[in-house]
């Protein structure tokens, strides 16, 4: 399957909801008109995209149906999806790894997907002729390092470990020494994702950065966030909980193959401006993909 296949089948649960709604208020309504707008609302707020959002979206769609005296029921959809490609654009998506090292620190509570999403963005990176040495920074959860250790071998990258309990910014000092010592092109850091406990993670995100500030100052780096789409409205939660920690440049949505909650990266991106970076559509190395906004858009409506 070709990207834009992948991704349709991935969302097709996502597509299956919302565009079917959308498709029964523009059969019910020949009328552009304001009851038009107050359904659409509705069904945008319904498939996760949040009321902040949605309230958004429509005050754009009503304000180019008057100024462009919109007809037809055909046109505002065409403009509901160029609304939406404008939310997903307004942020710029590439990963930002100019220098050799570069360093993605990768950041999410447990049990989002995190270990597999650097297993499958290592595996991208390396499929773009790019040397990727992972570090297992998660030391205090039970076989995180492990299952890194599973996913690094698949993505066929260098896996920096060290025992359970070690101190995490110690790690992500030895995975540096070795990056820099093979001449690696990106170092991917996992991390902890005890958020329950904000001081402590903030505390520990902090020394894994001062880490990374001193050993290599010059280099560039992504704080990718690792967020569960089944979640729903839940993860524009976890993106404020997380930019209170750290500074966040790019968002990681996993399982969106699984939920009709896709519509959530559109309040995940206009609340937060945070753009998202890839996109999991599925259980095997292959399915996580660079994120396009007109791709998505078209996908879903």
């Amino acid at each position: 399957m070709g990207f834009f296949d992948k991704l349709k089948h991935g969302l097709s649960k996502t597509k299956s909801s919302f565009d079917e709604k959308i498709n029964n208020v523009f059969s019910n309504f020949r009328k552009v008109d304001e009851e038009l707008l107050e359904e659409l609302e509705e069904i945008l707020i319904m498939s996760d995209v949040g009321i902040e959002t949605s309230t958004y979206i429509i005050s754009k769609l009503r304000e180019r149906i008057k100024k462009e005296n919109i007809k037809d029921s055909e046109v505002v959809k065409d403009v509901l999806r160029q609304e939406m490609i404008n939310i997903l654009s307004e942020t710029d998506n590439e990963l930002k790894l100019e220098t050799i090292p570069s360093v993605i620190l990768v950041v999410g509570v447990n049990g989002v997907g995190k270990t597999t999403s650097i297993g499958k963005i290592a595996n991208n990176l390396r499929k773009e002729g790019k040397k990727v040495v992972i570090v297992a920074a998660d030391t205090f959860r039970a076989a995180a390092v492990e299952q890194l250790e599973i996913w690094a071998n698949r993505a066929d990258c260098e896996l920096v470990k060290r025992n359970e309990g070690t101190d995490p910014a110690s790690v992500i000092f030895d995975g540096i020494r070795i990056a820099k010592n093979n001449n690696a092109d990106v170092l991917i850091c996992d991390t902890a994702g005890r958020l329950h406990n904000k001081k402590y993670l903030m505390d520990e995100l902090l020394k894994i950065e001062r880490v990374i500030e001193k050993e290599l100052p010059q280099s560039s780096k992504e704080v990718l966030l690792v967020l569960d789409a089944t979640t729903g409205q839940n993860a524009i939660q976890q993106v404020k909980a997380f930019k209170e920690i750290t500074p966040l440049t790019g968002i990681v949505l996993t399982k969106l193959d699984g939920t009709a909650k896709g519509g959530v990266v559109l309040g995940i991106v206009n609340e937060n401006k945070i753009p998202v970076k890839f996109i999991g559509i599925g259980e095997k190395i292959d399915d996580m993909e660079k994120f396009i906004a007109e791709d998505f858009a078209k996908a879903i409506i």
